[in-house]
Formats: C-alpha cells, structure tokens, sequence
C-alpha cells in the first residue's frame, strides 16, 4: 500500500449487519498480533469517491458486489484519537515508517451496510487476523469510539424500519411472516405481537404474497412474501 494514494485526516467505518434466522450480527476485525477488535474501515484514495472506498472495503471482506449502504454520521470529536492504539496495531504488524500519518487525528465517515447472512465469503485484510459475525448481544470490546460508532448505526437502523424495511437486505429472496418478524424482533431487540405485527406490515402495501410454503399438514403452510420492487 502506498500512503502517498489516500486521503489524510479522512477515513471511514462501516457497521455490517447480518441476520442468521435467529440474531443480529456484527461484522468485527482483530488485528493481528494483537487483542484489539475493530469495525471494518478504511482509507479513501486520492482519484476515488467516498461511496467506492466504502464498496470496495466492503467487498474485499466480503465478496460481495451488492450490498445496501448508507451513509449515516460523521464522527469527528477531538477525544476519538487514540494513536497509542494505532501505534501498537503498526508496530505489531511491520512497523510505522512512512505511514506515520496515520497516527495523525482522523475524521471518520460511518455507513452501515445490511447483508444476507448467508451469501458471504468472509475475508480478513492485510492487517487484520480474522473477520467475523459476532452476535449484538455477545461482542468483544471495540476499540476506539467504535462502540460509539455501532450504537449510533443501531439507533439509525431501528428508526429507519418502518419507512424502508430494512430486513430486505437481511432475508432470502422468498420469506415467511414469521421470518420478517424476526428480523424486526432481532433489531428492535423485543417480541412483538403476532397478529399487530402482520396487520402493520401488510397495511404498508409493500409486499407481495406468493405460494404457500408446505412443510407439513396444509393448514400449517405459511405464506411466502417478498418484497415489492
């Protein structure tokens, strides 16, 4: 990697969320030779969009062509340096050298990104040892203001479910009520109720009902839906 191709003083963090029929997930790095934990992030390059950086970081940890992004807050207070942190990730990793800079105070652009559970190939970067799903519920400490970075991404995601149904980019293409509802339990964090939660969701007029799924006796297949494009 040549410094001198990125951006100084900017980069970004994506919080990655996936669902696997029962949980919420996160994606989380851990540096090499180290016991730090991180969100994905990254650079942008000096001839490249703020978008692009993103998709590309996204892909290359995940394989993944498609994926929903949004861009969500920037984060740029003062007390979210921590170069000792940073310092320690180079060093363990080759040394510092010419990238010095990256000690140097950070603004960081956040989007959150919502992917099928199923469809990725996961793939740790460079510095990185592993890149894996960690359930919300079960995360290792984050370092920087990452934690900060997540909670203000979840807050976003649940204020955001009604208008855009996010659980588009966290379900297979064919799904059940129930498997909707899941996702609306998993991110909200609570049960809902059965029959007010369908009548809501079919009273938004976005989704579009096919054959029923049969596993079983007839009158316990459930309806397929999918969402209407």
């Amino acid at each position: 990697m040549n410094p001198n191709t990125y951006l100084k003083h900017i980069a970004y963090d994506s919080v990655v969320f996936g669902f696997s029929g029962e949980k919420l997930k996160i994606l989380v790095m851990k540096y090499k030779n180290t016991d730090y934990y991180a969100l994905p992030g990254g650079f942008v390059g000096q001839e490249e969009d703020l978008n692009s950086a993103v998709r590309r970081g996204l892909k290359e940890r995940t394989g993944l062509d498609t994926i929903f992004l949004e861009q969500f807050y920037t984060f740029g207070n003062v007390s979210r340096s921590k170069p000792e942190f940073m310092k320690a990730i180079m060093e363990a990793n080759g040394g510092i050298n010419e990238f010095g800079w990256m000690l140097d105070r950070f603004i960081s652009v956040a989007y959150y990104a919502l992917i099928n559970y199923d469809d990725v190939e996961l793939t740790p970067d460079a510095i990185s040892e592993s890149c894996d799903w960690y359930d919300l519920d079960n995360l290792p400490e984050l370092i920087f203001d990452h934690k900060e970075i997540l909670d203000k991404a979840l807050a976003t995601l649940r204020s955001n479910l009604e208008t855009k149904l996010m659980g588009v980019n966290l379900l297979p293409p064919l799904f059940t009520m129930k498997d909707l509802q899941k996702v609306y339990e998993a991110i909200l964090g609570e049960k809902l109720h059965r029959g007010a939660f369908q009548r809501k969701i079919l009273g938004m007029n976005l989704l579009k009902r096919h054959e029923k799924q049969f596993s079983g006796a007839a009158h316990k297949a459930p309806f397929l839906y999918s969402f209407e494009k």
